[in-house]
């Protein structure tokens, strides 16, 4: 890679990594949130999710524009949008107030992952996008090791509107960046003939198989990833007795074993097949999904023992199938079928979420029922994912020239 790229990577590393702190600080919080507001899982699930359903419902709307803007102004546009909504959470009063901040700052969050990966697969061909999206998904790995630890700790210490704040803070140094060193990503402008029909967004993945094949890889994933996700941490607390002062441990020792092997599964992605390492990965992350969902110990080095190897295999199954999906389409396109993607992981993972708060169920006690269940939901939907994973088929690569490669300069 070049010094440009390495820049690149950088800096949409860093939109990642608060937009996850943002988007993942709400998940551990849950324990204190539930006793903060005296609310009930379900509740708490309706929290998360209101996310996930604006950002899905925007994602969505603004496929049919996103591809007529230089990519650069539509993820700064997002990005200002977004840290504003991330300030609204940090002064939310009540947990109505939350849903409603949450909503905000999923409304412009929704159009920030795919924006992300579109540039990414307009800067990287098919051959290194793999790699690319490695680095790029050291910021989940680097939230969970920074970002969430120390966002607990700033929640018992200070408050749980504490993390918010420093997100937000944080966040206004990124759009600096973003103003400053993201060079104009147009290139996708400059190649088409004529401005398409907006309308034209749907009816075109509508009517490619393997477009829609890519669509339904990525909504089972986010079904079954997102059905336990929420749930982790008060079960962990509520069931086996981990304390909630300890949960940070799970995302910093989950975060450091990703930080060495997300790049290390993107450059084995590249070299032995995306389709091959996301199957390997895929299985295996059954089973500590099984295990978490079905924990019986408390005991600290347990826990740390399953959180590890879940987030290690869950986040190798991720990597292959992004690379996968951003190349059934071509980059004249890819903008508007990302954003429906991201529309579509964005809606699965807030109805996930509720799938997970319906099906357990908290007794007078504190115990949390059914999160089994919930554990063999999320592990049906990885199998069967697998299977729609064979089915999609990258596009014919053009031949790459000096004149149609994206310039980065």
């Amino acid at each position: 890679m070049s010094s440009k790229e390495k820049l690149l990577l950088f800096i949409l590393a860093c939109i990642n990594f608060t937009h996850i702190v943002d988007f993942m600080i709400m998940m551990p919080l849950g324990p204190q949130l539930m006793q903060i507001f005296n609310i009930s899982p379900r509740h708490f699930g309706f929290i998360v999710s209101a996310y996930g359903l604006s950002a899905g419902i925007s994602g969505f709307l603004a496929a049919f524009f996103v591809d007529n803007y230089d990519r650069k102004k539509v993820v700064l546009f997002a990005y200002i949008g977004f840290v504003a909504g991330t300030f609204a959470c940090a002064f939310a009063p009540t947990h109505q107030f939350l849903i409603i901040a949450r909503i905000i700052a999923g409304t412009f969050g929704g159009l920030i992952g795919a924006q992300v990966m579109s540039i990414v697969a307009d800067t990287f061909d098919y051959e290194r996008r793999a790699t690319a999206v490695g680095y790029i998904t050291t910021a989940f790995s680097v939230a969970s090791v920074v970002g969430i630890p120390s966002g607990l700790f700033l929640a018992a210490k200070f408050g749980w509107h504490t993390p918010f704040l420093v997100v937000g803070f944080l966040g206004i140094v990124v759009i600096f960046l973003i103003i400053r060193f993201v060079p104009n990503l147009d290139k996708h402008l400059k190649n088409r003939e004529t401005k398409p029909n907006p309308l034209n967004v749907i009816t075109n993945i509508w009517n490619n198989p393997n477009q829609m094949k890519a669509l339904w890889l990525s909504t089972t994933i986010m079904l079954g990833h997102f059905s336990i996700i929420p749930y982790i941490s008060p079960t962990l607390v509520a069931n086996v007795g981990f304390s909630q002062q300890n949960i940070f441990l799970i995302y910093l020792v989950g975060g450091l074993l990703t930080i060495f092997t997300a790049p290390m599964v993107g450059k084995l992605a590249d070299k032995r097949g995306k389709y091959p390492v996301f199957v390997v990965f895929a299985l295996l992350s059954m089973i500590p999904i099984y295990l978490i969902t079905n924990m019986f110990s408390g005991a600290v080095w347990a826990v740390l023992l399953v959180a590890g190897i879940f987030f290690v295999f869950s986040n190798g199954r991720l990597i292959p199938t992004q690379a996968i999906i951003s190349n059934v389409v071509n980059p004249q396109q890819r903008g508007s079928f990302m954003a429906i993607n991201s529309s579509l992981q964005l809606l699965a993972q807030a109805l996930a979420a509720n799938i997970g708060g319906f099906i357990i169920h908290k007794t007078a006690s504190g115990y949390i029922e059914n999160y089994a269940y919930v554990g063999y939901f999320a592990i049906s939907m990885i199998f069967i994912s697998i299977f729609i994973a064979r089915l999609v088929n990258p596009i014919a690569r053009p031949i790459v020239t000096n004149e149609n490669t994206v310039d980065v300069s």
